[in-house]
């Protein structure tokens, strides 16, 4: 055989089972094997964040006996390392004929039949994927550690973070079966969905059982939405609770007094803290937090406020400085105008600070036009409890209507006891 033909192989291989080794022996029979290796970047593109890290999944695969090397490949195009290199052969299991990676075979196809190459398709080992895999992970749980990390991990790899609010456990196996990347503890909905206001009436132990509920069924990254977090001296007590439970991140905001929703906006009497003492705030809780990997994100409510966006870049200079790890900015406008302007321009300053925003009033902007921006994370806040409410409404009412309960849109029993 000659040692000098190029076989090519793109994976993800973040969790190695015997289809990967299907793949690799038939192409190591006929040539070198480089394999392609998908980057956190490529990865998160069309599904989860990666549970190793690129440098870790190459260190594996570098090891693997059949592999000649391996370079990374950044896009799931498969088109631009093909072009470098040129394979005469290209490997892969049977299973792309359809779906997301159909148009991706097609491309590999056109490309490599420029030079005569040729697609080997191996029949897909039956019995094992990485989807099964990382649905027992799921099961099984993930640790503190692990959980807490993924959210710079996937800020640090996704264009945009999508975050979605869930207030239970049940609405949190919802958010971790979907396309959204983690999960917003959100003080509104953990209140409303306890049948009491959202002015901080429960209190943090409680809220804390709410978080302890969706962890035990979940393994995407949470973050906690803290309101003001009361005095600092409190606030400690929260954060250090949070950071052990592997939650990744907690936003606070720089209001004093009794919390009101901040879509009240000025309708309601609601005070913002003076820029330095809440900068003093941030700064301590910072240097009492347990990990490095935990994130303060501080929550400017300038423009919700009717404060000038001159107000709101002086107040995001003072909390980077006082270590703030993101900057979390809120509007209640109905279009994306005054986020924008703020964005762009706390983007120039600070290029790499996390930035944060929650288009609940402005909810038709798209999170890949707030990416384009510079907004690094969108959080859905309080969707899925708006959406329950009006549809157990309308169930009560039918079966109030109907006097039986033979209500329509429902899951079947069965479906229900097996959902989760």
């Amino acid at each position: 055989m000659d040692k000098k033909t190029i076989v090519y192989v793109a994976m993800s291989a973040d969790i190695i089972h015997p289809g990967h080794c299907n793949v690799l022996s038939r192409a190591a029979q006929l040539g070198d094997v480089i394999v392609g290796l998908l980057t956190d970047r490529a990865i998160c593109s069309y599904k989860r964040m990666p549970y190793m890290r690129y440098e870790q999944r190459k260190k594996v695969i570098e090891n693997l006996k059949h592999v000649y090397k391996v370079i990374p490949q950044n896009t799931l195009d498969y088109r631009p390392n093909l072009l470098k290199i040129r394979p005469e052969y290209v490997v892969h299991a049977d299973d792309w004929k359809e779906g997301i990676q159909k148009e991706t075979r097609r491309q590999v196809i056109e490309t490599i039949k420029e030079w005569g190459g040729k697609l080997i398709e191996i029949p897909y080992t039956k019995g094992v994927s990485s989807s099964m895999l990382r649905e027992m992970v799921r099961v099984h749980g993930v640790t503190p550690e692990r959980r807490r990390r993924s959210l710079r991990d996937l800020i640090q790899s996704k264009d945009i973070v999508r975050i979605c609010e869930a207030h239970n456990g049940l609405s949190g196996v919802i958010v971790e079966r979907s396309q959204m990347d983690g999960i917003w503890c959100s003080s509104l909905t953990d209140s409303l969905s306890r049948g009491k206001p959202d002015i901080e009436a429960v209190d943090p132990a409680s809220r804390i059982e709410t978080v302890n509920e969706i962890l035990e069924v979940t393994t995407k990254p949470i973050i906690y939405d803290a309101d003001t977090g009361g005095i600092k001296e409190h606030f400690v007590f929260t954060v250090r609770t949070l950071d052990r439970l592997g939650v990744s991140a907690v936003i606070v905001e720089d209001k004093k007094g009794l919390k009101k929703n901040s879509l009240y906006g000025s309708t309601v009497p609601q005070i913002q803290c003076d820029p330095v003492q809440f900068s003093k705030k941030i700064n301590f809780v910072k240097n009492a937090q347990i990990s490095d990997d935990f994130m303060i994100i501080a929550r400017i409510e300038s423009l919700i406020l009717g404060k000038s966006t001159a107000d709101a870049l002086h107040r995001a200079k003072l909390y980077v400085e006082a270590c703030a790890d993101g900057i979390m900015i809120h509007s209640k406008n109905d279009t994306d105008r005054e986020i924008r302007i703020f964005c762009e321009r706390f983007r120039k300053a600070y290029p790499d600070t996390p930035l944060v925003v929650v288009p609940t009033t402005y909810a038709t902007v798209t999170a890949e036009t707030l990416a384009s921006y510079g907004v690094n994370v969108v959080i859905y806040a309080n969707q899925l409890l708006r959406s329950a409410i009006p549809a157990m409404q309308r169930t009560i009412d039918n079966m109030t209507e109907t006097d039986c309960c033979n209500v329509y849109d429902l899951l079947s029993v069965k479906e229900t006891l097996d959902f989760v």
